[in-house]
């Protein structure tokens, strides 16, 4: 496939994400180790509207999946041959979110694979505008059978009473994130530097329905992203930086453990410095009961509108 040039309806059939989680336009293969994908960014994109109104700034989070998503086309034929399972980030190192990408960029995503064993594949990744690099990372991908959930869930001690810290008017007061792009549904518990937070997933979100039609899992990097916007609404409701936002400048490790699917509940963990900073690290999990399913360590800045 070397010097080929793949467009969008042959991405689809290579590839199991829809709208709006398509995040390829063309591929260039240049070799079989180094694949070259085009984003065309427009105002017409649905994660814009969500992230963030008035200001649309391309998650950085969804910067990884186009990543990810060219890197799925370079080794897929050697992970799984056959189509018949999921692959999947099961790590991010070093991933550095260095300029914003706006509507109206053109972004070249360039992946190049270091190595591929019988189960895993090791990619460094690179986005690029006309402004220059927006975004490098690390990854490993790997392939996991497909499977379903296999028991209901209970209510717990997590689930939304009257006592909970936060609802989401009082979570849409403090950050900015909006449809389709608010992943907190609300604060459990805010305690010194350790903040509690639930999301409920269902099978009526467009990330779902985008990811993949046939099998339907919550993206690892979404889940990254899931922690940060909890820790920013406990940073942010400090008196201190009120008024202010907050940027996701780095995920310095993250690992993703099991998949998520519609009806989990997640519980998010995370624990953030004290103090006046303007920067900070994070460091949070993801659970479902009592299965962790996956962790980040962050690295964010807090800064005026």
């Amino acid at each position: 496939m070397s010097g080929t040039i793949i467009c969008a309806e042959k991405i689809k059939e290579l590839l199991p994400y829809r709208y709006p989680m398509m995040l390829l336009d063309r591929i260039f293969v240049e070799s079989e180790n180094k694949v070259i994908g085009l984003k065309n960014l427009t105002f017409n994109e649905e994660f814009f509207q969500g992230h963030f109104p008035g200001h649309p700034i391309m998650p950085g989070v969804l910067q990884v999946e186009a990543m990810q998503q060219v890197s799925e086309i370079a080794v897929k034929s050697r992970l799984d041959p056959e189509g018949n399972n999921d692959i999947y980030i099961k790590s991010l190192k070093r991933v550095k979110f260095r300029k914003p990408a706006f509507p109206g960029d053109r972004l070249m995503i360039n992946i190049e694979v270091r190595n591929v064993d019988s189960d895993t594949a090791e990619i460094y990744a690179e986005n690029t505008s006309n402004s220059g690099i927006t975004c490098q990372a690390n990854m490993i991908l790997s392939v996991r059978p497909k499977i379903c959930p296999d028991k209901m869930p209970k209510f717990n001690e997590f689930d939304k009473t009257s006592d909970i810290a936060m609802d989401v008017n009082k979570i849409m007061s403090i950050i900015p994130h909006r449809y389709p792009f608010l992943l907190v549904d609300y604060i459990v518990s805010m305690e010194g530097a350790h903040v509690i937070a639930v999301k409920n997933t269902s099978i009526n979100e467009p990330i779902f329905h985008g990811y993949s039609p046939d099998y339907a899992v919550l993206p690892g990097a979404i889940q990254s992203e899931i922690i940060a916007q909890s820790g920013c609404v406990s940073k942010l409701s400090r008196p201190e930086n009120e008024g202010k936002i907050a940027y996701f400048m780095s995920i310095d490790e993250s690992e993703y453990m099991h998949p998520v699917f519609p009806g989990d509940q997640l519980r998010i963990e995370v624990d953030l410095p004290e103090g006046n900073s303007r920067f900070g690290r994070g460091e949070g999990f993801i659970a479902v009961d009592d299965k962790i399913i996956s962790k980040t360590v962050m690295h964010f800045a807090v800064v005026d509108p």
